[in-house]
């Protein structure tokens, strides 16, 4: 049963869980019974899906699956039980596909599905028996893997509700090439003949790149999605809202238009936008699910249209301090230009750290920040973790990084960038009893303390 985030003001915690060790046993509950200790009533979480090399969670090679990493290796659950007859009954529609995909990837050493054996790479019936065969081993491995991952989940979950913790989760748009979505639901995307893509995603050049930026996910074909019923988007969305109280989709920009560039073109700036039917989605999904609890990403250049979709539906939206003290005084990440119906936070997972930030800000940004913030020396990051919190709007979140007053060296993530990224890990004994006394104290002053 999923909990209510946004029915009263409540302050959240950001913490990737590949931050933590034992995520989803010993470490997970031990951070939940911190938030709670410190009156924290919402961890935010990034995408759990198994990734790629570089760690991305916004990368994943499977939307329904878990990343095995996250389990705790000393709770795993007997294979051999019941609940696992059970899992396997409740997960087919996903995870015998899924199982075979990663099985075939580790045999052929990762390459992408794409090089495979045509009879493979094609799912031609008889090859895929034979595969299944040969494999069989390596596929109940993955299955038992997905089993732990599920048990686990389900109990980090329940432990999470005893505490008065809410889960929000988060939904990339898109799947990497090298996904079991793109193989097994080839033609919901805009792929040719061996499987390769030939238009990929991105967004177009602004204020902060002049070859905007080329992401390199398949683009969805959107006439066959829609064709058959929004069912691969309505699976995606269902299955990950059974795991959390409430989903952020990542990039919501895209379900009003997406920015399509061809194939091999060297940077973002030749693409184009292109309508997405993401009304007829969201309103199929509503009729499915009643209230929708979906918060959307809306950062960036957001168009009229997409702010029609976000309101429409009721979804909020998202304010990032950090990016406040540019423009004039109507910026509308400044806290005074925030509403209720959306989530506030210091900075984001792709952000440095609120004293990262501050540290390489100058001249006209610096004096704003300063003058509006009231700015005394050594006064970050508490400043703008104090204006977050007492922002109208009913969700308050702070990235961990910023509650333990840590530096650039903390940051989890910078865009454009390919390496050393995702590997932040929290540090031992640094959520203190004494440090959830203080942020107990500041949560209850701004009406935010479960």
């Amino acid at each position: 049963m999923r909990l209510s985030v946004f029915d009263r003001r409540r302050a959240g915690a950001l913490l990737h869980l590949g931050s933590l060790d034992a995520a989803l046993g010993r470490g997970g509950r031990a951070f939940i019974d911190w938030l709670a200790d410190a009156g924290y009533s919402v961890w935010q979480i990034l995408p759990v899906g198994p990734t790629g090399s570089d760690g991305s969670p916004y990368w994943v090679r499977s939307d329904f699956a878990g990343r095995y990493a996250f389990v705790d290796p000393q709770e795993l659950p007997d294979p051999h039980s019941p609940e696992y007859e059970s899992f396997l009954a409740a997960s087919g529609q996903w995870l015998t596909d899924y199982a075979l995909f990663e099985s075939l990837s580790a045999a052929r050493n990762w390459e992408p599905w794409w090089l495979w054996p045509v009879d493979v790479r094609d799912r031609e019936p008889a090859a895929m028996a034979r595969v299944s065969q040969d494999l069989a081993p390596e596929i109940q491995r993955v299955k038992s893997e997905q089993f732990a991952f599920a048990v686990q989940w389900r109990k980090l979950r329940e432990h999470a509700a005893s505490r008065g913790v809410r889960l929000l989760g988060d939904l990339p748009f898109y799947v990497a090439p090298d996904s079991a979505e793109t193989w097994i639901h080839r033609s919901m995307f805009q792929l040719d003949s061996a499987g390769r893509p030939t238009a990929v995603a991105g967004v177009p050049p602004d204020y902060f790149s002049a070859d905007g930026q080329l992401w390199g996910n398949p683009l969805y074909d959107w006439k066959a999605i829609e064709a058959d019923g929004f069912a691969l988007w309505r699976g995606r969305v269902v299955q990950q809202l059974e795991r959390v109280d409430a989903l952020r989709i990542d990039h919501f920009r895209a379900l009003a238009a997406h920015w399509a560039v061809p194939a091999g073109a060297p940077n973002a700036r030749g693409g184009e936008w292109r309508r997405t039917p993401g009304e007829k989605l969201m309103r199929l999904l509503s009729q499915e699910l009643g209230d929708i609890p979906i918060v959307a990403e809306d950062l960036g250049v957001i168009t009229d249209d997409v702010e029609a979709l976000r309101k429409e539906f009721k979804m909020p939206g998202m304010k990032v301090l950090q990016f406040a003290f540019g423009g004039t005084g109507d910026n509308p990440h400044l806290p005074h230009m925030h509403e209720p119906d959306c989530v506030v936070y210091t900075g984001t997972h792709d952000n440095d750290t609120t004293i990262g930030w501050f540290s390489t800000l100058d001249g006209e940004s610096l004096r704003r920040v300063e003058y509006f913030l009231r700015l005394t020396p050594g006064a970050m990051p508490d400043a703008l973790i104090r204006s977050t919190l007492g922002s109208v709007a009913r969700l308050a979140v702070l990235p961990v990084q910023d509650v333990l007053r840590l530096g650039s060296e903390a940051r989890l993530n910078t865009p454009g960038t390919s390496t050393g990224n995702w590997s932040w890990k929290l540090p031992a004994g640094s959520l203190t009893p004494q440090l959830a006394r203080e942020c107990r104290l500041l949560n209850e002053v701004y009406g935010r303390a479960q």
